[in-house]
């Protein structure tokens, strides 16, 4: 039994170290699977098993536990950025620019409310208090990675004290955040006398507004001599417009064509276009001529199908330019990135790895799968290299110290904020530097997860042994009630701005709140309640932006005031 009792024992050996973290992200895990009310902290219950853990003394040496932290924290960060990073840019247009506006306003209120608090509440003449009110803040809007920021900021502020465990002041403020979130949109729409049957009326009557290109079919006969020979990629090439060949008359025969069809002199082909390109079309063809088609083209089969985007060509086109309805006859009715659901407007850049919900009927479909590639073999390969060098760019630019006027230490971008930025800038154009950026989503998850599990557990076990003189005895309560105020408040004011001043639809307002929490089970609430996609829509707005001002706000909150 001595093995036995020194593997649990024993904290300098590599088993017991790797047991630890087995033990405490397991049980984290499973724990956080247990809803109440429908409402579960997931993976962040691992936080509190490490807390567990390292109360009753189940740890590893400091230098071991701070490696796995900061290792967890860049992969996690660095895959959030390499997720938001294609739409990052793209969210700042129209509606989007004020959902990002409001969701900023409400970053500075939880901000505000936090120094607020702190001086209502706490004393201010201990040094200590400051540092756990920034822990409470960032359990309050739910956001882990904002404490990992925090976190890492410190160990640059306290170089010669102990380093105070703000994941006390997380664990206290992180349960009624949750529930805090959800409840405050609820209020939210009493406040404003919300009519929740009303916006369902609203969003489909602006669904119905949404206005397409009108398409034009023609009957052409191929009279320029220079297309003879020419397969029908090549000439949609040259006429450099979007155009549908539905069937070739060749010889008599009728035919459905693909994109290695050649075209001949004499040819009669039905094309598709957008009406206004249709001189265009009969000028480069030929012209155009009377007459039906024996077989019929209406009312054929509607199907929808789920399209990977794989070409590279169709890097950075824009949905309108694509005339999807005009030219092809189908709808994109949804576009998903990462996981992530994107708005399907006409300035929507693709990117590969997209996948876009295609309706129409089935040789349409066809088409366009064809055109945007879908060969999900491509995917499947896992592009390590672009991790790895993100990751050495992404520390060195973190490393950079900026020197600013009255800040007691040069500002560096850190762990935390140096591989999401280059993340973001790699995930928008790192097709310009022939990196594919693409990862599937379940090997994005997977890296996120890992490196979330081991931060979590890692804060955990090091605050575990100062917890309960920290918060059971100390001002735990306190955590808790200001942690609440911290996130009601700030959705309370602008949940309210939002919809009376702006008008914005209640439905979209809460992804914006849920968005701007970067609260997920906020999310799944909104969209249980609305058959529409206007939650995701705003959640997806306001994600990007909001989980970069929460990483880079909490390092300036860490390094200008806690380090005065």
């Amino acid at each position: 039994m001595d093995w036995l009792i020194s593997l649990f024992t024993d904290s300098e050996s590599i088993a017991h170290i790797i047991l630890l973290y087995a033990v405490v992200i397991s049980v984290g895990v499973l724990l956080g699977k247990i809803k109440v009310c429908g409402i579960s902290l997931g993976v962040t219950f691992v936080l509190f098993a490490g807390i567990v853990a390292g109360h009753i003394g189940f740890t590893a040496p400091t230098t071991i536990l701070s490696f796995a932290q900061d290792l967890g924290l860049i992969l996690f960060v660095f895959c959030i950025g390499l997720q938001v990073g294609p739409g990052f840019f793209e969210n700042f247009r129209k509606g989007g620019v004020t959902l990002n506006l409001l969701s900023a306003g409400a970053i500075v209120l939880n901000i505000g409310m936090t120094f607020l608090c702190y001086h209502v509440f706490f004393d201010t003449s201990n040094s200590a208090n400051l540092p756990m009110m920034i822990g409470t803040l960032y359990g309050a809007v739910t956001n882990t990675p904002g404490l990992g920021a925090a976190n890492e900021a410190l160990s640059s502020v306290f170089t010669n004290g102990e380093l105070p465990q703000i994941a006390s002041g997380y664990a206290c403020a992180y349960p009624l955040g949750v529930v805090g979130i959800i409840a405050a949109t609820i209020a939210v729409r009493y406040l404003t006398r919300t009519r929740l049957s009303e916006e369902e009326k609203d969003l489909e009557a602006k669904e119905a507004e949404n206005p397409h290109e009108k398409p034009y079919q023609m009957r052409l006969k191929v009279e320029n001599a220079s297309l003879a020979g020419r397969p029908l990629i090549q000439v949609s090439e040259f006429l450099g417009r979007d155009i549908v060949c539905t069937r070739i008359m060749h010889n008599g025969e009728l035919s459905i064509p693909n994109r290695d069809s050649v075209f001949c002199v004499g040819d009669e082909v039905h094309i598709v276009c957008a009406e206004a390109d249709k001189e265009a079309v009969q000028a480069f063809i030929g012209k155009e001529i009377e007459g039906q088609w024996e077989v019929e083209f209406e009312n054929r089969p509607m199907i929808s199908r789920r399209i990977v985007v794989t070409r590279s060509a169709m890097n950075g086109k824009t949905l309108g330019k694509m005339h999807f309805s005009s030219v092809y006859g189908v709808n994109v009715t949804r576009i998903s990135r990462n996981g992530i659901d994107l708005f399907a407007s006409r300035n929507h850049h693709f990117h590969v790895g997209d996948k876009i919900l295609v309706v129409g009927p089935e040789e349409n479909v066809n088409r366009v799968a064809e055109l945007m590639g879908n060969s999900v073999r491509r995917l499947n390969t896992p592009n390590i290299a672009t991790i790895f060098i993100g990751l050495l760019v992404g520390i060195i630019f973190g490393s950079i110290p900026f020197a600013l006027p009255e800040m007691p230490v040069p500002l560096k971008l850190g762990l935390a904020g140096g591989p999401l930025i280059i993340a973001i800038l790699i995930g928008r154009f790192g097709h310009f530097m022939r990196l594919v950026t693409y990862t599937t989503t379940s090997a994005n998850m997977m890296l996120r997860e890992v490196g979330l599990a081991l931060f979590l557990a890692s804060v955990g076990i090091k605050a575990g042994g100062s917890f309960w003189q920290t918060v059971v005895a100390g001002d735990g309560i306190k955590y808790v009630y200001t942690g609440f105020l911290i996130t009601v408040i700030p959705i309370l004011i602008i949940g309210v701005v939002a919809r009376l001043r702006y008008r914005f639809n209640y439905f979209t307002i809460m992804g914006m709140l849920a968005g701007t929490y970067t609260d997920p089970p906020a999310l799944a609430y909104a969209n249980s309640i609305c058959s529409r996609e206007a939650p995701a829509v705003g959640y997806s707005t306001v994600y990007p932006l909001a989980m970069f001002l929460r990483i880079f706000t909490a390092q300036i909150l860490v390094l200008f005031f806690c380090g005065m």
